[in-house]
């Protein structure tokens, strides 16, 4: 269901994790990616039994600051599901789907067509056996691996990656970082 001025909002299901038969749906929830968490209104997250975790200080627009209590809950878009920590919202507050739990769902907003989709492959920490490498020593006696390293030689820095890779800065030290020069491979 369609906002004005770009804003886009979605139906989406809310359980008790450990309890999957007790849900409840939320209707014309908003998309906001610059919330960080999702707000739902705190009678349907007590009605599920969801436990108020901790309590949160939010800064808003005017400077103003609110307190409010969060809780652990499963969130599910279109049977795409994440386990989040979300606010107990009182009245007055918005309904909200924030980025926490997009990025859960691995979800990106297409904002031409107003909808949820898939973000695509996730960034790995971890590789398969198949696909492992030796780690690059650094001056600094941290380890890395080469498919992301950036290693110090001399007074000259030279990318250890692919050529289809991407640079990534990784400060391991104060000296000034100069820019990788790729070389040949």
């Amino acid at each position: 269901m369609a906002d004005d001025m770009g804003t886009f909002r979605v139906d989406l299901e809310i359980e008790k994790p450990g309890h999957p038969s007790e849900r409840r749906t939320l209707q014309s929830v908003l998309v906001d990616t610059g919330a960080e968490l999702s707000w739902f209104p705190a009678p349907v997250l007590e009605s599920l039994g969801i436990e108020r975790i901790k309590e949160w200080r939010f800064r808003q627009a005017d400077g103003t600051v609110l307190a409010r209590w969060t809780g652990g809950v499963i969130v599910r878009v279109a049977g795409i599901e994440t386990l989040d920590e979300v606010v107990f919202g009182e009245p007055g507050d918005l309904i909200l789907l924030g980025s926490r739990s997009l990025e859960g769902m691995n979800l990106r907003i297409d904002p031409l067509s107003k909808r949820l989709i898939d973000a695509g492959p996730a960034p790995a920490a971890a590789t398969t056996a198949a696909s492992r490498t030796p780690t690059i020593p650094t001056s600094h006696g941290c380890r890395l691996a080469p498919s992301i390293a950036i290693a110090e030689l001399g007074s000259r820095w030279i990318e250890t990656a692919p050529a289809v890779s991407t640079t990534i800065d990784l400060p391991v030290h104060d000296a000034p970082v100069k820019p990788p020069v790729r070389t040949s491979q």
